[in-house]
């Protein structure tokens, strides 16, 4: 299943595409022009794995409020304890996961309740694994406040592939665990902030599905 934001994107390759293939056969002997079109159409393969939006299968044992789901699809680069100075202001658990070209970009809310915080933040595009790349890139802010109060913050991250964060989540909507609240294009990170009481159920370098790999149990 292709996912909707790559829609219109691959429309538009797959005419760049064929002109070029179709230009290879005018400009190159026919061999160059194979390997060019081989080449090309290996690459709109890639596009199309890119945007896939494969279906997550929900279940039941995760709807307990205490558990929370990987925002991401991954590996767990940092899990560290850190002052969360935008919203929460106070210290936390984060646990930061990077998203390679190669894994599904879909970002799925890590716990159900009702959306309470969302900002944008214009900024930099360094490398998605970097330390720094989490208070100086182009950023999103999420906060979600549980039925028993929590509130969980999660920031999806561009990189310096990814030049277009998209996000789905409104203030003050409700929200269940494992929906979708955005898509990042081309390399990311995802970091979700909890108490420092939680349970932690992953370790660094770990890979993770979003919707399905439980990484926290909070109080």
């Amino acid at each position: 299943m292709i996912h909707k934001e790559g829609f219109l994107f691959l429309v538009y390759a797959l005419i760049i595409i064929l002109l070029l293939i179709l230009t290879s056969f005018f400009l190159f002997s026919n061999l160059i022009s194979f390997f060019v079109s081989i080449f090309l159409i290996m690459f709109y393969v890639f596009i199309i794995f890119f945007f896939r939006n494969p279906k997550r299968h929900f279940q039941d044992k995760n709807r307990d409020q205490k558990i929370v789901l990987s925002p991401a699809d991954g590996k767990i680069v940092e899990i560290q304890n850190i002052f969360e100075t935008e919203f929460l202001k106070k210290n936390c658990i984060c646990i930061s996961i990077f998203m390679s070209p190669f894994n599904v970009h879909v970002n799925r809310f890590p716990v159900s309740g009702k959306v309470i915080y969302t900002k944008y933040h214009p900024g930099k595009y360094f490398i998605a694994w970097l330390k720094k790349s989490s208070s100086n890139n182009e950023r999103t802010t999420v906060v979600v406040e549980t039925s028993n109060g929590k509130k969980i913050l999660f920031r999806q991250i561009a990189g310096f592939l990814a030049r277009r964060i998209i996000l789905y989540a409104k203030k003050n909507s409700i929200v269940k665990k494992g929906e979708e609240f955005g898509f990042i294009k081309f390399g990311s990170r995802v970091d979700i902030f909890l108490p420092l009481n939680s349970v932690i159920l992953v370790k660094k370098g770990e890979k993770v599905s979003g919707g399905e790999t439980r990484i926290s149990i909070i109080p």
